[in-house]
């Protein structure tokens, strides 16, 4: 197959939506299959290694890591996306990527799908606080509904996500299929260089955030769990790697709650290098979002054996299942702080979860979700010929 992916976002941006059609892509590449793709360009970007078509681009002034694809570029394309043979068109994002994904599909007379990553309805008021929050979850359901139903098939990245969906009125096709882990890339790692390179001492215990700092993500309750746990251990130290929109308000948050010397805020950190060595380094590993369609660092931190300290909301509760190297909390910030300080103090409990997590994560391979994701392409292309791909969430391991 020769299929042609279509987002808003890609790498130099780093989130999950960039790593789930790069995972993907790489390993329907390996299947036999071709993947092109369309995506912004950057100011400043490094060369593309693949066949990637880059989109000149707006800047969002709401959101300034993001950029607006210029869709008469996308237009432009087409004589030359009618000679590579394309079978289907994968729309990855809601933005002009959906839009011009779905006329590039008609024009090229081939089925279309849309991968639905962002949970909307709470999102955008942390963006447009200016208005009311019933109005706009409101309108991110119709807009959702709306989008989905004009595609062949929808991919959600976990059994919740598919029932919020459903609860909207989407009547696509709906097939749970997350993105999967390339495991190769956890198994090295190197905890000592990542403390070394960053001045933490070798025996300090620590904790790791990694993600993008949006208000979303609902780091403000970690740094006020923080604070409970920094009470009974002065010298806990939490590593917040990503950056973001609220990164500026975090870390005026640390200061006001007297953190700042239990916090250090380092940016993106290289995927392949010393982000899996900060998963070494770390004790255990804190989330607390409440609107992940997936939690895809929660499964990277397994991989890398390191034990996990979450709650479980929407996506993320397809993977704090039994045995699977955690701690699961609830909103309160006693109950969680009292989780990780548990666990600071238990050095045989933090091994047994790590090696929990280790195994556990290898259930969540990349090829295996690739492959899923292949039979689904399959059935649209040949409908007769090929079984339909279960739906449920219980076909996802």
């Amino acid at each position: 197959m020769r299929v042609l992916m279509i987002s808003d976002v890609y790498f130099p941006r780093i989130n999950g939506v960039s790593t789930s059609i790069q995972t993907f892509s790489r390993e329907l590449q390996q299947l036999g299959h071709t993947v092109d793709l369309i995506a912004p360009a950057y100011p400043g970007q490094p060369p593309d290694a693949g066949a990637i078509e880059r989109i000149g681009s707006h800047y969002l002034f709401f959101d300034p890591e993001d950029r607006m694809m210029r869709g008469s570029e996308i237009r432009r394309l087409l004589p030359k996306l009618r000679r590579c043979g394309y079978d289907l068109v994968h729309i990855q994002t809601p933005f002009v990527a959906h839009y011009a994904g779905l006329r590039l599909a008609a024009e090229l007379n081939v089925p279309v799908l849309e991968s639905y990553h962002t949970y909307f309805e709470e999102y955008l008021f942390h963006y447009l606080p200016w208005l009311p929050r019933g109005p706009l979850r409101a309108a991110a359901r119709s807009f959702s509904r709306r989008q989905c139903n004009a595609v062949d098939a929808v991919v959600v990245p976990s059994g919740p996500m598919q029932g919020v969906l459903r609860n909207y009125g989407v009547t696509a096709p709906l097939h749970v299929i997350p993105t999967g882990l390339q495991m190769h890339r956890f198994a090295a790692g190197d905890g000592g260089r990542f403390r070394r390179q960053f001045g933490i001492g070798q025996e300090r215990p620590l904790l790791l955030h990694a993600g993008r700092l949006a208000h979303e993500k609902n780091i403000d309750f970690l740094l006020r769990v923080l604070q409970r746990v920094a009470a009974s251990r002065s010298d806990v130290l939490l590593v917040i790697a990503g950056d973001g929109p609220a990164r500026a308000h975090l870390e005026r948050l640390s200061a006001q709650l007297g953190l700042q010397g239990n916090t250090l805020f380092v940016g993106y950190l290289e995927r392949e290098g010393a982000l899996v060595d900060g998963y070494r380094a770390a004790d255990a590993f804190v989330f607390a979002s409440r609107t992940e369609t997936q939690g895809l660092v929660l499964l990277e931190a397994m991989a890398a054996g390191t034990p996990v300290v979450s709650t479980a909301h929407l996506g993320t509760c397809d993977i704090l299942g039994p045995g699977c190297g955690a701690l699961v909390a609830v909103d309160d910030v006693d109950d969680f702080a009292g989780k990780v300080i548990r666990l600071l103090d238990d050095a045989d409990l933090r091994a047994r979860l790590g090696a929990e997590a280790h195994d556990y994560a290898q259930s969540w391979s990349a090829a295996a979700l690739a492959g899923k994701l292949e039979q689904l392409y399959l059935s649209l292309l040949t409908p007769d010929a090929v079984p339909p791909l279960a739906t449920e969430p219980a076909a996802v391991r």
